[in-house]
């Protein structure tokens, strides 16, 4: 069993333990703590005890610790790695890739030690200044989704204690163990006790007791839009701000004139990897009428090269779902759509012979036949499905990509500059890729429209959600610069 960190202090979970299970094999590979909502209380309590002391420290002494912090995670990279396959599935080549992106989140925001910036401005008044100071936002409690169970750690992390915040987090109870091995690494570098907390548990009781406290300065989560629903109106009982990365419906546009090898690829990294479980994924290929039938040639091609397989394993191109019930989701999403007329040109079921008998498998799956009104293209599929549906010219793609409740990301494969700029302009997404696919950059800003969510993260602009603004007038003049009573 691993521990939690409360207070500085490794502590077991009040409310017993909760098995964790491999989705690859369906084996137990360990077990984590249940908090109390006594212990959730206990948390927010030390990290308001101790932000105090924490955002007084010089942002170079902060940045001092993160940087220890990103060494630790490199250190213990293969280990991490093998742990995030072990409990969510994701492919041990992919694995490696999210521990380097969570140190990566350390090493890029400790440089925001001597970039975080007031403004001084001019007065209305002799002897006088107006300065507007950014300072921390307090406490910041945090909820993250078992997609990526190390990097957002990182994602949340990282931003809070750069700008003198501290932090409660919930990993999500299926996905926990990396969060708890992060957390010793966090008491290894030296974080201050009560700096961060980590806390794990089930959403109804864990993420249900942050989420409704009147201690908490900040509400940050990303995950699915009825979760953040559900923490809004929670924090709305105390004007809590909340920042939401919720889902997406990403459409993936190919132009006639397109490097058509290169949208192939890209379309297929985007869908297929981290086994579809990726809020930015290709979630609706859109192709031009004139290629549409020798990409899909292609694409279903390139599909059926991939390996399903033990994630472990080098060769393994695509792991299993994270669990049964999400299995059971995706097929019955794809049942849906073929008995309302999508045509299957490739999988459509679980592989046979899986892997393994007990692991969560889905093979590569490509449906054509499409209607606009179908669920498939409007419904999160989360899983590696993909629809693939012609249009006529610019201005269908742009109408069918808009029509979604989400707004998180969207693609664009073209040459013709005009194109780009009304894409562009026209596309109402909080991220566009132009002839790329993601991850997104440390340095940008990951942000939603609509039912994907509100706030955001990554870059300065994601630092802005952990601070907030003091304006503070300055009479240094030795008598008063505004009218005052003539008493």
């Amino acid at each position: 069993m691993t521990e939690m960190l409360i207070n500085g202090v490794a502590v077991a979970g009040a409310a017993g333990t909760r098995p964790v299970h491999d989705p690859a094999t369906g084996e137990r590979v360990g077990a984590a703590p249940e908090a109390s909502p006594a212990q959730v209380a206990e948390a927010i309590a030390a990290a308001r005890a101790a932000q105090p002391g924490w955002g007084r420290l010089a942002p170079l002494e902060r940045a001092a610790i993160m940087r220890r912090i990103a060494g630790l995670i490199r250190r213990d990279g293969a280990d991490l790695a093998r742990l995030v396959v072990r409990e969510q599935g994701k492919t041990i080549k992919e694995a490696r890739g999210e521990i380097g992106g969570a140190a990566e989140f350390f090493d890029y925001f400790a440089e925001f030690a001597r970039r975080i910036q007031g403004e001084i401005l001019p007065s209305d008044f002799a002897g006088e200044q107006i300065w507007i100071q950014r300072v921390p936002v307090g406490v910041v409690g945090a909820i993250i989704p078992w997609n990526y169970p190390a990097a957002l750690v990182s994602r949340k992390v990282a931003p809070a204690m750069i700008a003198g915040d501290t932090i409660v987090l919930k990993p999500h109870e299926d996905t926990p163990l990396s969060a708890l091995h992060m957390a010793r690494l966090f008491a290894e570098a030296g974080v201050p006790a009560g700096v961060v907390n980590i806390v794990t548990g089930r959403g109804e009781t864990v993420g249900e007791a942050l989420t409704v406290s009147g201690d908490i300065d900040l509400l940050t989560m990303t995950g699915s839009v009825p979760t953040g629903r559900r923490i809004m109106e929670r924090a709305a009982r105390h004007l809590t701000p909340v920042s939401l990365e919720l889902g997406g419906k990403a459409p993936f546009i190919v132009m006639p004139d397109a490097d058509l090898d290169l949208a192939v690829r890209s379309a297929a990294t985007s869908r297929y990897m981290n086994c579809g479980q990726v809020c930015i994924c290709n979630e609706r290929t859109l192709v031009h009428e004139s290629i549409f039938e020798e990409f899909v040639a292609r694409f279903v091609a390139l599909s059926r090269t991939l390996k399903v397989g033990l994630p472990l394993e080098e060769a393994t191109d695509i792991g299993p779902k994270v669990s049964r019930a999400e299995l059971e989701k995706v097929e019955a999403m794809v049942a849906e759509a073929v008995a309302g007329g999508a045509q299957l040109r490739l999988g459509g079921q679980r592989p046979d012979p899986a892997p393994t008998p007990r692991g969560h498998w889905y093979a590569p799956t490509v449906l054509t036949g499409l209607r606009p009104d179908m669920p498939i293209l409007s419904r999160e599929i989360f899983g590696p499905v993909v629809p693939i549906m012609p249009f006529r010219d610019l201005e269908e793609a742009i109408a069918i990509g808009n029509d979604s409740r989400y707004g998180l990301s969207a693609y664009l494969f073209t040459q013709h500059m005009p194109t780009i700029m009304k894409v562009v302009t026209e596309l109402s997404f909080g991220e566009v890729y132009v002839n790329r696919v993601g991850p997104e950059a440390l340095q940008g800003f990951h942000t939603g429209y609509r039912e994907s969510g509100l706030g955001g993260d990554d870059g300065a602009h994601g630092l802005e959600t952990y601070l907030r603004k003091k304006t503070v007038y300055l009479n240094y003049s030795g008598g008063p610069t505004v009218p005052l009573m003539p008493y």
